[in-house]
């Protein structure tokens, strides 16, 4: 098995590989059919209404993903993911049957929307480093990558298959089939070897986790600028759900079948960009800035797509792009977060980038109703370049980076620290900020 795969040669990280690729399909089955419903049948062709369903399905995020971190801490991953599977099939159940039965109004989907938010926000941490527990700490960077190709296959097939069943069977039996395929995840955790798992550390319960992890961020400069690109293009250019649905029901006046091809096309970058990420030992800070400077321009294309044919071409380096950037995003943050920190490190994460999305989303469907769809494009490559113009500069200028020149190729060299430099660092920082609090509070004595 090529080094692409390498962890598939894993029995519990192919469970759940397997598993994941079946509910992500559903996953994205149901995400097309509910803003096809909201958009087509339950308003006129409002962008704002599609906003505000994306903005309640991510608002808990912004909540509750920092005590979502610290519960994934502290307790078993997988009975976790258990439960969370069964809420997610359970809700997607429920709006099937209203919207089966002909009862479904705005506000069910409203409803539904923002439960499954709430399910999701509990999930998401727990799903990301629960990837730690299937495989060791070398193969982590490949099974971080692996995932997200997995989300990405399905995200090549579910829209695409999601636009067919619209237009054969309705919106309603989307929901329904997307509740029944939670049913493999459930009995991917189900049947792993529990003595196979690599239990991580555990934080002990304590008061002020969540405050502990926020201030391990502040130490970690490389993890704030990743947490600032990548939340400024979360909520601004990865709308594509909203951005895709004008522009195929406004723009180009297109029905359901070309809407979800958007999808899968897309998804055929993204899928690339995933496998192309799960060859790479160690992801670099400078991948995560370029690709998200690639990322605008690829946006600033996809805007000014003068027919439908272009603008599904431009979905390919839109979707290469934007995965590249999560992906390495994702894999260096994980890799680099000491084991008992990154629950709490990644619902941060999460939470930022998925947590935008609330904010990002009725700004982006009301610039698409009052100035046109392709200004709702716009918008998130404007926020892109921008964001990458200034994590470069603050990469040239602070990051701790040698650069050399030379005549020869390669003519310009960049040296990186090492991880035990990191370390060291780190440490060295940390020893210092307690210090100061001791300082403080011995001052603060009579």
């Amino acid at each position: 098995m090529s080094q692409t795969f390498a962890s598939l040669r894993i029995f519990n990280y192919r469970l759940w590989f397997a598993g994941a690729l079946v509910s992500n399909v559903g996953t994205w089955m149901q995400r097309v059919a509910q803003d096809w419903l909201v958009l087509t049948a339950l308003t006129d062709e409002s962008g704002v209404a599609v906003g505000v369903t994306t903005a309640l399905q991510f608002a808990p995020f912004l909540f509750l993903s920092a005590w979502a971190g610290v519960l994934a801490d502290r307790v078993d991953h997988r009975t976790l993911l258990i439960w969370t599977q069964v809420g997610q099939g359970v809700l997607g159940l429920g709006l099937g049957l209203l919207t089966v039965l002909g009862h479904v109004e705005l506000w069910h989907v409203y409803a539904f929307a923002l439960g499954l938010g709430v399910v999701s926000a509990i999930d998401a941490p727990a799903r990301q480093t629960f990837v730690s527990d299937l495989v060791p700490a070398t193969s982590l960077p490949n099974a971080v990558a692996l995932n997200s190709a997995s989300f990405n296959a399905a995200r090549l097939i579910g829209p695409g298959v999601a636009g067919l069943l619209i237009a054969v069977v309705g919106t309603g039996w989307v929901f329904l089939i997307n509740a029944a395929t939670f049913g493999a995840t459930i009995a991917a955790l189900a049947m792993m070897r529990a003595s196979e798992l690599h239990h991580q550390e555990r934080a002990a319960r304590g008061r002020g986790q969540v405050r502990e992890g926020i201030r391990y961020i502040r130490r970690r400069p490389d993890i704030v600028v990743i947490l600032a690109v990548v939340g400024t293009v979360a909520a601004l250019g990865l709308n594509f759900q909203l951005t895709s649905a004008m522009m195929a029901a406004t723009e180009f006046d297109k029905g359901p079948g070309e809407y979800g091809i958007l999808g899968s096309v897309t998804a055929i970058g993204s899928l690339s960009g995933a496998l192309l990420a799960a060859r790479r030992k160690r992801p670099r800070l400078r991948l995560v800035v370029g690709a998200a400077f690639a990322f605008g321009i690829a946006l600033t294309l996809m805007a000014l797509a003068p027919t439908y044919p272009l603008y599904v071409l431009t979905c390919i380096p839109v979707g290469f792009t934007a995965l590249t950037m999560i992906t390495s995003a994702n894999a260096a943050v994980q890799t680099t977060t000491t084991p008992h920190m990154r629950g709490r490190v990644m619902a941060l994460y999460m939470m930022i980038f998925l947590g935008g999305t609330p904010i990002g989303s009725p700004i982006v469907g009301w610039i698409g109703e009052t100035f046109g769809p392709r200004w709702s494009i716009g918008v998130g490559a404007i926020g892109a370049l921008v964001v990458a113009v200034g994590a470069a500069a603050w990469v040239v200028r602070d990051a701790r980076l040698t650069v050399s020149y030379q005549l020869s190729r390669p003519f310009v060299r960049v040296r990186y620290p090492t991880p035990a430099e990191e370390e060291r660092e780190q440490r060295a920082q940390a020893a210092e900020e307690i210090l100061a609090q001791q300082l403080a509070d011995r001052s603060e004595q009579p």
